[in-house]
């Protein structure tokens, strides 16, 4: 009795005396020690790779490939006035001011109207080799920049002299003695710039790029003006 009982028991474990239903969910069980084995080289930790002549230009092509893939991140950082960018090439953190005033196209300089340029006024004169401008800017207006047209006058010069009733002329006169007329008028262009507000006087000082004597006569005259103009009501 006692060893049919033990019989039993190591058929039972064995699955020969497991019921037709249980027996037909796993027609091929898997044993426990391959289940551990399985699960043993599973936890294993993985071969490190080793990078040689033969495999070097994969591996870069696949770090590379792996490189792109990834995508910046962008985080917030304090009270939120602080903005990281973090990327594979590098980390650049910026800083912003709320209260700070943002550049537009309105403070981008543009030409003033013929009617206000005549509200550009002040005396100029010569001072050593540049001109200097004493502007009294009665615009509203703030200017930036004026174009200054000078003009340097060049009179005729007198080569002859009088000796009782006849007169002498010079040797370049000898073959034309009707005087070849008034030599032409030499004029400039300078763009001054200064930052002249509305109502006020601004010096504009520029270097002349002609030479002018202190007995020459020259004349001068603003021909146009840029500025930003006033905000709109």
């Amino acid at each position: 009795m006692r060893r049919a009982l033990c019989l039993g028991i190591v058929l039972a474990a064995a699955g020969f005396l497991s019921p037709p239903r249980a027996r037909a969910q796993s027609d091929d069980p898997v044993s426990l020690g391959d289940l551990a084995r399985t699960l043993r080289k599973e936890k294993e930790p993985a071969a490190p790779v080793v990078i040689d002549n033969d495999n070097l230009s994969r591996v870069m092509a696949e770090a590379e490939k792996h490189r792109l893939d990834l995508i910046p991140v962008f985080s917030h950082q304090g009270s939120g006035k602080s903005l990281q960018v973090s990327s594979p090439d590098g980390t650049c953190s910026l800083s912003f001011s709320a209260s700070a005033a943002l550049g537009s196209a309105a403070d981008i300089p543009e030409a003033l109207p013929q009617s206000e340029l005549a509200k550009l006024e002040g005396p100029a004169i010569i001072d050593g080799d540049a001109l200097q401008v004493s502007l009294f800017n009665g615009t509203d207006w703030d200017l930036r920049e004026i174009t200054v047209s000078i003009t340097v006058v060049r009179h005729l010069e007198n080569t002859t002299a009088y000796i009782g009733s006849a007169h002498l002329l010079s040797a370049s006169q000898t073959d034309d003695p009707e005087p070849s007329g008034k030599p032409s008028d030499q004029t400039i262009l300078l763009h001054m710039k200064a930052a002249a507000a509305p109502l006020l006087m601004t010096i504009f000082r520029e270097k002349l790029k002609v030479d002018v004597g202190p007995d020459q006569e020259w004349h001068w005259s603003i021909i146009d003006a840029k500025g930003v103009p006033p905000a709109p009501l």
